[in-house]
């Protein structure tokens, strides 16, 4: 499959469209700063072993497949490998179509066409990303257009997967956390607890999630001490909710910006013809 090249500085970045939208690599002088996708993940069509992959039309899990929208109810299928949830929307198992590319921005988007008949998601949309690439950062802006002449429910994320070295640190304030079941659905929304709060800085290791988080203010700050770099994390409107996963024994976590809580794109509205759209700016600094 043919990957897109953005390059600039120290930065690099490599795309892959047709791997659903994915982001394949994303490196500073060299170094990765995401997970980087292998060549078999890539070959594979689907963006859920990338280094950043899109979340549309709904961030995580929708239990067993039962999507309650006002009065109505929808049936959706499972579409991911070992869960017994429908997770993580389209895009990320769809091709999406080059609309530009050069050498420090693409464009590229996905049309979903009915398919609720067979489970699928049953509402049309557009999803646009953008990425622009600078001297010392990576901007990437995600939408979804209702095609419907009704209102829906959608969601938008991003759900990168950083390098994960011992003495890497998390840092972002929110408000409250979502306590989940054994198969990660919502169960209760609670003020953070103190093991789980990052606003003073804390390391991934030092804590087992996979929990989305609201009240959050759109910042987060990732530090490397011992590569001496530090990314801030910036996010615009509609993400104000964050899922933290912290899988013991990997080589990655993810800080995963969304516009809605886990389970809950139900009631996230979006109007005929309406667009739903923000963006997230990746940006590095020498510690």
């Amino acid at each position: 499959m043919t990957l897109l090249t953005l390059r600039t500085g120290r930065l690099a970045v490599e795309l892959a469209p047709s791997a659903g939208g994915s982001v394949a690599r994303f490196e500073c002088d060299g170094v990765d700063i995401l997970r980087p996708m292998t060549a078999e993940a890539i070959a594979s069509g689907k963006g859920n072993n990338a280094a950043l992959y899109p979340l549309v039309p709904y961030s995580n899990r929708i239990r067993d497949g039962r999507l309650v929208f006002g009065h109505e109810v929808f049936r959706l299928a499972l579409n991911w490998p070992g869960i017994g949830h429908p997770m993580h929307g389209d895009g990320w198992a769809q091709a999406w179509a080059v609309v530009h590319s050069d050498a420090t921005s693409a464009e590229i988007t996905y049309l979903h066409e009915r398919v609720g008949e067979q489970g699928g998601w049953p509402f049309r949309y557009r999803a646009r990303q953008r990425y622009r690439l600078d001297e010392a950062s990576l901007a990437i802006a995600i939408s979804l257009e209702n095609l419907e002449d009704r209102r829906v429910p959608a969601g938008i994320g991003l759900h990168p997967f950083f390098v994960r070295d011992p003495d890497c640190a998390l840092t972002c304030r929110t408000t409250f956390a979502w306590r989940a079941d054994a198969e990660v659905l919502p169960v209760e929304r609670i003020p953070v607890p103190p093991d789980w709060d990052f606003a003073a800085g804390r390391r991934p290791d030092s804590v087992a999630l996979d929990n989305c988080f609201d009240g959050w203010d759109g910042h987060a700050t990732i530090a490397w001490p011992a590569r001496r770099l530090k990314l801030d994390l910036d996010a615009s409107p509609p993400f104000r909710h964050l899922v933290v996963y912290t899988p013991p024994g990997q080589s990655f976590f993810c800080v995963e910006p969304v516009s809605h809580a886990n389970g809950q794109v139900g009631l996230a509205a979006l109007g005929p013809a309406g667009t739903l759209s923000g963006e997230v700016v990746f940006r590095l600094s020498i510690l």
